[in-house]
């Protein structure tokens, strides 16, 4: 299995092999829904454990959330949108525009801690991969619209799986200014 990077937000870079993927962004409606800043601890999750940490800062540019600075180079931008069960959407842009956009399901663990899980079309029943996937140039399972996005994401979501990403919320300093002792 290759590396599969955190994404939370948004983010991991869904480098395994079998995930979906679309051409272009499939969802265009989202909203800043973790503020305007964002400062992720990301590991990667193997075997049960948490690896590889990075930490990574993301700003909400009207569309997306923008990396500012940090690791995860290789996913320069993402958006969320809420799914069922308090779950998100992730949609990743990827800095490679060759790459299409990348999906994962965003799982809330406890406060301030999510589980990354890429969308991988192993995870459907073989009618909707028959019916949803279009396999060119040997890539990844590729859909168009957003049924075909919330199915697989559905039956990612039933998995339960220990391999991904583990995102942690960290403060951004935003409120800081509001916890200074006055003198």
């Amino acid at each position: 299995m290759n590396k599969l990077s955190v994404c939370l937000t948004a983010l991991c870079t869904l480098s395994l092999a079998g995930c979906i993927d679309s051409a272009a962004p499939i969802v265009t409606d989202a909203q800043p829904a973790f503020g305007p800043k964002l400062k992720l601890q990301l590991f990667t999750l193997r075997d049960g454990f948490a690896r590889d940490p990075e930490r990574v800062t993301y700003a909400w540019n009207g569309t997306h959330y923008v990396r500012t600075g940090g690791g995860m180079r290789d996913v320069r931008a993402f958006s969320a949108v809420p799914f069922e069960a308090g779950d998100f959407i992730i949609q990743t842009v990827p800095v490679n525009r060759a790459r299409g956009t990348e999906y994962a399901v965003l799982h809330k663990v406890a406060d301030a801690v999510f589980q990354v899980i890429a969308i991988d079309e192993a995870d459907a029943d073989e009618p909707t991969r028959a019916a949803s996937c279009k396999h060119t140039d040997g890539a990844a399972c590729r859909i168009e619209t957003r049924d075909q996005l919330f199915a697989f994401a559905r039956a990612t979501a039933a998995r339960k799986k220990d391999n991904g990403g583990l995102a942690i919320r960290l403060d951004d300093g935003a409120d800081r200014s509001k916890h200074k002792p006055s003198h």
